[in-house]
């Protein structure tokens, strides 16, 4: 029965369910630990997941939680596994598509209290930076006439801009060449 309920959750009821024809195993093992968890406490493991899919080192704050909460490292592990799992697949979603309105209805299909199903929503809609961390970027390397090397982050959007700009002024300085050189030899 848990298989069948977990296609017919995924498909958000009208077949529009973000997180596939199949909720994932640890998504559905959180839903159903979340119940039992304080709304302090769910805040702290949302913080905790948000900060982990920023690729920020989150062992103390785990260890902190699970000392204060009275969570067994299993219930845990259930939980974090689970919402990253789960932020994971809202945010890779583009917002232009990805409505409001169809998250909170998948994660009610799951069971997940309303007030968390506001925080999540929150994370999911509100956070642009964490979005914006979850994209693909290239990372990139400027060595200058002076000897010094400067490292930097670039989506990858903005480094096609940067390549098509590159080709345009090195096309212009080719055809500008081309021209003093007729005018040269005239």
């Amino acid at each position: 029965m848990a298989a069948g309920a977990a296609q017919g959750l995924g498909e958000g009821g009208s077949g529009r369910g973000f997180l596939g024809p199949r909720v994932p195993a640890e998504v559905e093992a959180m839903a159903r630990g979340v119940q039992d968890v304080g709304k302090e406490t769910f805040r702290r493991l949302l913080k905790v997941t948000v900060n982990a899919l920023e690729g920020k080192d989150c062992k103390e704050s785990v260890r902190l939680i699970a000392e204060s909460a009275n969570l067994s490292e299993e219930q845990l592990a259930f939980l974090i596994s689970g919402m990253y799992t789960l932020l994971r697949e809202a945010l890779r979603l583009p917002l232009s598509t990805f409505k409001q309105e169809v998250f909170k209805e998948d994660l009610k299909e799951l069971r997940i209290p309303e007030d968390f199903i506001v925080d999540f929503s929150s994370v999911v809609f509100g956070n642009s930076s964490l979005a914006r961390a979850l994209q693909p970027s290239i990372l990139m390397m400027m060595k200058l006439s002076d000897g010094t090397a400067h490292r930097f982050e670039v989506p990858v959007a903005k480094f096609q801009e940067l390549r098509y700009n590159v080709a345009l002024i090195l096309k212009e300085m080719n055809d500008l060449e081309k021209r003093s050189i007729l005018k040269i030899q005239d």
